[in-house]
């Protein structure tokens, strides 16, 4: 009797920022596995991962999404020792730099090693919470035109969302914790004061967010966008000149040859970390084909593809691999590009010549302000941000 080959299924809960089609295809190709790809948005993707860890086999998600589902038992911790490729990633991606131990406590990575008690730390160990992969970092779109008197593109601030100049034509990021930053580096740069930007104390947040309400029933606020698709549309239609973005929404704009900028801003850059965790729930030939999924992560292909996005992956020199030499000069080196370059879809979205905003991935890395994190005040954040939008 002939034997039926049957192969494993995987489950992978995420965004649509990762969660490709062409990943999907090519990793069912490579790795002879039936994928699900689970896509929700960011707050549905996450609840999902904290309460039904079953209905997934692998989380990809922001790395800071560790502090709700660590503590909820929703994943389970990776072996170090089945990750491949593990000593080629970073030393950034693996919880180092080159002067030891990263010493920041809002840096993600200081939850990336599992303890012997079950607590995470950067304290190095057989295990991780997340393997880390996507990183990049994001600030803020203004259009490309005469600026009002006195600011110049080499000055670029946090501080414009909220310049009276732009009133009206400024929109913002309705994710809380995300939010919030950009909030909170925009009041910093005016003047407000805060002990820690990424662990925001309550009567912090009781100040920003009556400053958000202030703003947004002046009018100054045009819209609060969910995702990037409406952050896109928001300035393709031309109804705000300045928001922040994130990246995808950014290589829609490119596509659409539309006259913009995005900012260095002087205060630093918001950055944040992506990976992928194990679900509780995996086990036997499942867990084997979740394994071989994080590390074909690591070994290239998808590190190009997040490149023409504007993403980088934690093996750079495996991405390099799979990128011609123009495209690493620009997406990794910060040159021009010596030819015009296509997306991820193929579709030419880099003109002859042009160079990327904020420079090479050293320059860009090294100038961050804030990291996305998950403040201990969480909960009353959501509470009052929420508020400061609807009231």
């Amino acid at each position: 009797m002939a034997v039926t080959h049957t192969r494993p299924r995987l489950r992978v809960l995420g965004t649509s920022v990762t969660l490709l089609e062409q990943i999907r295809r090519r990793a069912e190709r490579d790795l002879d596995i039936e994928l699900e790809f689970i896509i929700r948005n960011a707050a549905d993707a996450q609840r999902m991962a904290v309460m039904e860890p079953e209905a997934y086999d692998v989380y990809d998600q922001w790395f800071h999404d560790i502090d709700f589902v660590w503590p909820a038992r929703a994943i389970q911790p990776i072996d170090v020792a089945r990750i491949a490729r593990w000593d080629e990633l970073t030393l950034r991606a693996r919880g180092r730099t080159s002067q030891g131990l990263l010493d920041d406590d809002s840096v993600p990575l200081q939850r990336l090693f599992v303890q012997p008690d079950g607590n995470l730390s950067a304290a190095p160990s057989d295990a991780i919470s997340m393997l880390p992969l996507t990183h990049n970092v994001d600030s803020f779109v203004y259009c490309d035109e005469p600026l009002p008197d006195g600011l110049t593109p080499e000055e670029a601030s946090w501080g414009w969302l909220l310049d009276e100049r732009f009133a009206g034509r400024v929109a913002l990021q309705a994710e809380p914790s995300i939010g919030v930053l950009d909030m909170a580096l925009a009041a910093s740069a005016w003047g407000m004061s805060f002990g820690c930007l990424g662990n925001l104390r309550i009567e912090e947040i009781d100040a920003l967010t009556a400053l958000l309400q202030r703003k947004r029933k002046s009018g100054h606020f045009t819209a609060f966008w969910a995702n990037e698709a409406e952050a896109m549309e928001l300035m393709a239609s031309h109804r705000v000149c300045l928001q922040s973005l994130w990246s995808p929404a950014l290589m829609r704009l490119h596509r659409g040859r539309h006259r913009y900028r995005l900012a260095r801003p002087r205060e630093g850059y918001r950055a944040w970390l992506g990976g992928m965790s194990l679900s509780c729930s995996l086990h036997g030939r499942a867990l084997d084909a979740a394994y071989a999924y994080l590390n074909w992560w690591l070994d290239g292909w998808p590190g190009a593809v997040m490149a023409r996005q504007g993403y980088y992956l934690s093996t750079p020199e495996r991405t390099r691999q799979h990128l011609t030499a123009q495209e690493w000069d620009y997406w990794y080196v910060g040159l021009p590009a010596r030819s015009g370059l296509c997306d991820a879809d193929g579709v030419e979205l880099i003109a002859k010549g042009a160079v990327r905003e904020g420079g090479s991935y050293t320059s860009r890395m090294s100038h961050i302000g804030v990291w996305n994190t998950v403040m201990d005040e969480h909960n009353y954040l959501v509470r009052q941000w929420t508020r400061a939008l609807v009231e």
